[in-house]
């Protein structure tokens, strides 16, 4: 969880020297409840000093930043031994953040230490470095000629159903020798639901809810990274609403940090309309980079804006058992030839029936995915995380390219 610094304890200090909870002399006064004192909280903001010092929430500028440390690690179990030992290629998206890349390398590292009968090659689709194909040339190097392969990947977006498939089909051609079992993103899932399901829990307790404030009074911001797959933005929607259900938040808003919209800064504004006390800021990403520390510079920017709120920042998944278990199950079914996808609302799909062409997914043991379109490797700019550009700052500019294909 991250602390105030000294500057940040200060800053709060001077732009709150009233408190709406003690008066002159320390004490609460008699019969004030907490939501009254909030509600005094929010007068000193709005309209000036009262006679009272604040200090029920002396760091108001600063949000509760939480780390995976902060929450409880579930029990890890034995897995069963696989049909067969051939190699794994994990595809992270990949990142210029060393950090980044690093968690991945990290996750890679623990699959492998669970299981140590065949090996498991981490790479990256763009950005850094082992290639997918550098990957695949290191198996071919060690005499296999069947690779599993799994994107870790939240959602089905263009890197899925595109990018990562591109490259293999690359690498066949390259190795014409060699069989790609290609498995299936990380998706909607009962154990992702409980995952963040435990983690909200814990935010609950004194130790991360220091105010006390009840679900009922609070927002849940569901952050997703954004894509420009019109069925891989509405799983966003569909994870957030099952999440919230039987929650007893006040509501959840969905918002995005990149491409699609709406954005995380009108996410906020959105939160804020319900009027809540606290507003619990959830990154939907496995790891942290660019646009995770993005998520959490705009919190704190939020924070300082709007300091009679309560706000409080979750860690992205990262390298958490749950995800473990999640990765093992894909990595059977591409063993087993039980991996399967819905397109039935795919945008490559729609773009190659209404072309007339052939539109294949196959996930079994021969890997081909064709369209009627051209490959190309070269991946769009705003595949680009690091990069200031943004191809879509717009709803409107969004909506134009919503369901073309590349």
């Amino acid at each position: 969880m991250a602390l105030a610094t000294d500057k940040e304890a200060e800053a709060s200090q001077k732009a709150y020297p009233v408190n709406a909870f003690t008066d002159q002399s320390g004490s609460k006064p008699a019969g004030q409840s907490s939501t009254e004192g909030l509600v005094r909280l929010a007068e000193t903001v709005t309209m000036g000093p009262l006679p009272y010092r604040w200090c029920f929430y002396p760091m108001a500028i600063v949000p509760i930043l939480t780390t995976s440390e902060d929450f409880t690690v579930p029990v890890q179990v034995s897995w069963s031994p696989l049909p067969s030992q051939r190699p794994l290629l994990l595809v992270g998206h990949g990142s210029r953040d060393g950090e980044g890349r690093d968690r991945l390398l990290e996750f890679a590292a623990a699959y492998q230490a669970r299981d140590q009968s065949r090996p498991v090659i981490p790479c990256f689709l763009e950005l850094t470095e082992p290639t997918i194909q550098e990957g695949v040339d290191r198996c071919v190097a060690a005499g296999y000629s069947e690779i599993s392969v799994l994107p870790v990947l939240l959602f089905a977006a263009r890197h899925n159903k595109f990018d990562v498939t591109n490259e293999l089909d690359r690498a066949r051609q390259r190795h014409p020798q060699v069989t790609f079992h290609y498995g299936r993103h990380f998706g909607i899932t009962p154990e992702i639901i409980h995952l963040w399901q435990d983690r909200l829990a814990e935010l609950d307790g004194p130790r991360l809810n220091p105010q006390g404030i009840a679900r009922e009074d609070t927002v849940l911001l569901f952050v997703g990274r954004g894509a420009s797959d019109p069925d891989a933005n509405g799983d966003v929607y569909k994870l957030a609403r099952i999440l919230w259900e039987g929650s007893r938040y006040k509501t959840v808003e969905i918002c995005f940090v990149g491409i699609t919209h709406p954005r995380l800064e009108e996410g906020f504004r959105r939160a804020r309309l319900y009027q809540p006390q606290r507003i619990i800021v959830l990154p939907y990403f496995l790891f942290t980079g660019v646009l995770v520390k993005k998520i959490m510079e705009i919190t704190r920017q939020q924070q300082v804006a709007y300091p009679e709120l309560a706000v409080t920042a979750l860690p992205e998944m990262g390298n958490h058992p749950q995800m473990l278990e999640m990765l093992r199950d894909r990595e059977l079914e591409t063993h087993l030839g039980q991996v399967q996808m819905n397109c039935e609302m795919c945008k490559f799909r729609l773009a190659a029936r209404g072309s007339g062409a052939s539109h294949h997914h196959h996930h079994e043991h021969d890997h081909s995915h064709s369209h009627s379109h051209s490959h190309s490797h070269s991946h769009s700019p705003h595949h680009h995380h690091d990069q200031p550009l943004d191809l879509f700052p717009t709803p409107e500019s969004y909506h134009q390219r919503a369901w073309q294909v590349p």
